[in-house]
């Protein structure tokens, strides 16, 4: 390869989420969209974010764990989510995370990566998510049929949030 065809060469995903976390604020509130759903993190700084990892495989629970930018956008892209009621900001949504670091109690409908996130920045478990589908049922299978076609994909190599 010659040095005009690394020029032109596009970044990585991995290159470009390292770049990124140097713009990111610490405690930011991130969001990658999946299929079906969007999943939830917790920037906690060195480009590492704090979140609930969900299903893992066929109905597996995984606990609330820190995993690099690029393992936590499996990737997708990744958003900071703004939240004009947060009660906490930077270190402290920080610590607030990894705190519960190895919890193991997750539960779609009450307890998921996007109610991890809400506890940590507004001190209240919510996710906008279930509110939703348990107002328009027939999203819900929409996200289900995401969530297996990510879980099928998570069974060849990968994780489910």
């Amino acid at each position: 390869m010659t040095d005009d065809d690394r020029d032109q060469a596009p970044e990585r995903p991995g290159q470009q989420l390292a770049s990124q976390s140097d713009s990111l604020p610490l405690g930011a509130h991130l969001v990658t969209r999946r299929r079906g759903y969007v999943h939830h993190g917790i920037y906690a700084g060195n480009g590492e974010v704090v979140h609930y990892v969900g299903f893992k495989g066929l109905l597996r629970r995984g606990p609330v764990e820190k995993t690099s930018l690029a393992g936590f956008a499996d990737g997708f892209g990744i958003e900071i989510e703004r939240a004009s009621e947060a009660r906490y900001v930077g270190q402290e949504v920080v610590q607030r995370a990894v705190s519960r670091l190895g919890e193991d109690d997750y539960r779609l409908l009450s307890n998921n990566c996007e109610h991890f996130c809400a506890w940590c920045r507004c001190g209240e478990g919510r996710s906008r998510q279930v509110e939703a589908l348990l107002t328009r049922p027939w999203r819900a299978l929409f996200a289900m049929a995401g969530i297996l076609c990510s879980m099928a994909g998570a069974q060849r190599g990968g994780a489910l949030a």
